[in-house]
């Protein structure tokens, strides 16, 4: 089998040694009925290897069905997959064959295959082993001959590790492995990729194609390309769109890679594991502050007792000034401030009054106050938030966290 017809049927564009040897292992395994797993970036490519599999298979006149799993509900995923009875929860009016049911015979392709719950993993185990599975609702075993080619863009080994994914499932899944590249490391395929795309877009929008001068297409090899093809397409389309002149200089080229962006490869919060992250992180930035703060107190407190117990010469020809400590706008960084700024070079060790060493000591019992992180957050937010009178961007801005997790402390202190 000619792997240059398969990337012609296929529109798989490239020559680099790892994107061949993936096809020539599709290719070779499509005539058998083993199970794969394919795994790669999001955006390499993986659906293409399934259908290269199936097409060239001896199930290529039967049904080809690709089901997202990270995109169906964990409630549903079970009736969507092997069906339903009617009845079996609220809202079945009727029964529902699943996708096992209506694939018999043919190949189910399943893509995010990581993002599948334990419960719905033991069921398609059993299927991999004996072709028998359970509708929802129903008590009836029934069978399917299906063929499965998986995909996932985790590391599904990690997974396992850590006890997300089943092991049995695994070995059963990975039969025979294939591994996409992803487009950074595949070199010149870069820009035949963007060469392809752009005369695709001259077509489709009835206007000449554009073309990468010797600069900007060094600076396309160079980028790291997080979204693998599916963003090499959607920039090349940008380019195609907006830009008037033809031939592309890197100039242009870097307006459209995020990379040079400010806000660029910012993390999206979701789910309460990244939200816990968020908060312990910014537990440790307080902690930080709070440490720093008394190692710098310490410091103060030591260099005042220096100078009563007479360790330490004051210049009588300049002020006696403490420098300020770098997080002078807490409670304690503002008592100690206030109390020894201003102690000038005429008051010798000899010349301290009762009523001053007495403010010392008041100063000494005022630092050893509870350091209480709760007290601490709060007041910070409080000072934020006035500094910038209320606007809530700004003050999320200087405390370093997202809005999100401001407007969530505001609420849970009741600063609203």
């Amino acid at each position: 089998m000619n792997i240059q017809q398969i990337k012609q049927r296929f529109g798989i564009i490239g020559n680099s040694p790892d994107l061949n040897r993936a096809i020539n292992i599709a290719a070779q395994v499509a005539a058998t009925d083993l199970s794969v797993l394919i795994t790669g970036e999001s955006g390499s490519g993986k659906e293409n290897f399934a259908k290269i599999i199936h097409n060239y298979s001896a199930r290529k006149h039967n049904h080809y069905i690709a089901v997202n799993c990270g995109a169906i509900p964990e409630g549903t995923i079970d009736s969507e997959l092997f069906g339903h009875e009617k009845g079996a929860f609220t809202g079945a009016r009727e029964s529902r064959k699943g996708y096992f049911e209506t694939a018999n015979g043919g190949t189910i392709f399943l893509d995010e295959a990581g993002e599948l719950p334990k419960s719905t993993q033991a069921k398609l185990l059993r299927i991999l082993e004996a072709g028998e599975y359970i509708k929802v609702g129903s008590s009836k075993v029934q069978k399917t001959n299906v063929r499965v080619i998986a995909a996932t863009n985790l590391n599904i080994e990690e997974a396992v590790q850590k006890g997300r994914f089943r092991e049995d499932l695994y070995y059963r899944l990975n039969t025979v492995p294939i591994s996409l590249p992803p487009l950074r490391w595949r070199g010149n395929d870069i820009a035949l990729l963007f060469r392809k795309f752009a005369y695709d877009f001259s077509e489709k929008y009835k206007m000449p194609a554009v073309r990468l001068n010797e600069e900007a297409k060094q600076l396309l090899l160079e980028f790291h390309w997080p979204g693998n093809v599916r963003q090499l397409k959607n920039i090349t389309e940008q380019i195609s769109i907006i830009e008037q002149d033809r031939e592309i200089t890197a100039e242009i080229l870097a307006n459209y890679l995020p990379i040079n962006k400010k806000y660029t490869r910012l993390p999206a919060i979701y789910q309460d594991a990244v939200n816990k992250e968020e908060f312990s992180s910014e537990r440790e930035i307080l902690y930080k502050i709070l440490f720093d703060m008394r190692n710098e107190i310490n410091e103060l407190k030591s260099v005042v007792q220096d100078v009563i117990g007479g360790k330490t010469k004051v210049d009588n020809n300049s002020d006696f000034r403490f420098s300020e400590p770098r997080y002078s706008q807490s409670s304690e960084s503002q008592v100690i401030t206030n109390d020894f700024i201003n102690i000038s070079h005429n008051q010798e060790k000899s010349k301290f009054t009762e009523e001053q060493l007495s403010n010392i000591e008041d100063t000494q019992e005022i630092v050893e106050e509870s350091l209480s992180l709760v007290k601490k957050e709060k007041e910070m937010i409080i000072k934020a938030l006035e500094k910038y009178k209320g606007k809530r961007k700004h003050a999320a801005q200087e405390l370093e966290i997202s809005e999100r997790t401001l407007y969530r402390k505001i609420k849970e202190y009741g600063l609203d």
